[in-house]
């Protein structure tokens, strides 16, 4: 009867692993996906559309840059960092405040200075989605409330393409990876990212939670060069099983570079290689890759295929400086 008890306790916790209603876990290396659940199917995300709203005022905005707040913060209900109309801020604190503390306040005060006014942002928002790939991802607003305007609709494969695209940046990975921050104004937040503070490895991540989409979760880890992104939509035990599906990335795959950032000489001309291009590979042996490069149209053209799946990457050819010929 015993051994019967612990059969059945063993299959109950085995079919207790996974609380999502979709999930992905994903290489930030090359955008392998490992393994998911359901991953394209679309829902209200919640607060992880902040990382968009982080990652396009990054690209758009100067960090550096003070102004007062104006009376927009007024709308804005929900999780806030307390901003108050004609309080002086600059990009980088509200940047904390949004990841760190999930500031509905911080990004409605972001998206109004950097593009002008809300729409114009979210608009820049879904411009951003389609260039890196964010095919089934809707923005509406810049914070991840759904009670008015149904909410940002998104995906965990998605959110983790844009997660991925997102650590890519030095700032936006410094900041998503910071425990504690204390502002200008001397508030000194938390980040609500349990994982940061629980699991060694993790590089960042963010934290969501709406009545309508319930928890959403994205967080990164990195241990020994191989990167992972794991996303959970509608999940109960989320930080728990992203750090399994870590651990499990970590011990089944390497991470193997081919050509590290950098400036490169072809001939008479050069190339910038702003990002390593690198490969996830399982540790087993099972996968299989080439490389093949040529010149092309005034390019230096890298083809990477991956298990017969192939991604091409393109550098201009430049002058070397100094060179008159």
């Amino acid at each position: 009867m015993k051994k019967w008890g612990c059969i059945l306790l063993c299959l109950l916790i085995q079919c207790s692993v996974v609380h999502a209603d979709s999930y992905c876990v994903l290489s930030e290396d090359d955008n392998t996906v490992i393994e998911e659940k359901d991953m394209n199917e679309p829902q209200s995300v919640a607060s992880i559309s902040k990382i968009m709203t982080a990652i396009v005022a990054i690209e758009e905005g100067d960090l550096k840059e003070t102004w007062n707040v104006g009376d927009e913060i007024k709308l804005a209900n929900g999780s806030s960092i307390y901003l108050k109309a004609g309080q002086q801020v600059n990009l980088q604190d509200l940047l904390y405040g949004l990841m760190l503390r999930s500031g509905n306040d911080a990004a409605v005060a972001i998206a109004t200075h950097v593009k002008g006014n809300v729409d114009d942002f979210v608009k820049e928002m879904n411009k951003k989605a389609r260039q890196i790939g964010m095919l089934n991802t809707t923005f509406h607003n810049p914070s991840g409330l759904d009670e008015e305007d149904g909410g940002n609709i998104s995906t965990a494969y998605d959110m983790a393409i844009l997660m991925s695209y997102a650590m890519k940046n030095d700032d936006f990975q410094k900041i998503t990876g910071a425990k504690y921050y204390t502002s200008t104004w001397n508030y000194r937040w938390k980040n609500k990212n349990r994982l940061l503070f629980e699991f060694p490895f993790t590089t960042g991540g963010k934290t969501g939670f709406t009545k309508k989409a319930g928890r959403t979760l994205v967080t990164t880890a990195s241990h020994d060069g191989v990167n992972s992104v794991v996303v959970t939509l509608r999940s109960s035990d989320d930080f728990a099983f992203h750090e399994s599906k870590h651990q499990e990335v970590f011990e089944k795959y390497k991470t193997e570079v081919l050509l590290n950032k950098g400036t490169y000489c072809i001939g008479k001309k050069q190339i910038q290689v702003d990002t390593d291009i690198a490969v996830s590979l399982q540790k087993d042996g099972k996968d299989t890759l080439q490389v093949k490069s040529h010149v092309e149209k005034n390019n230096f053209v890298v083809e990477v295929i991956k298990n017969n799946v192939s991604n091409v990457y393109s550098y201009p050819l430049q002058k070397v400086k100094g060179d008159q010929s």
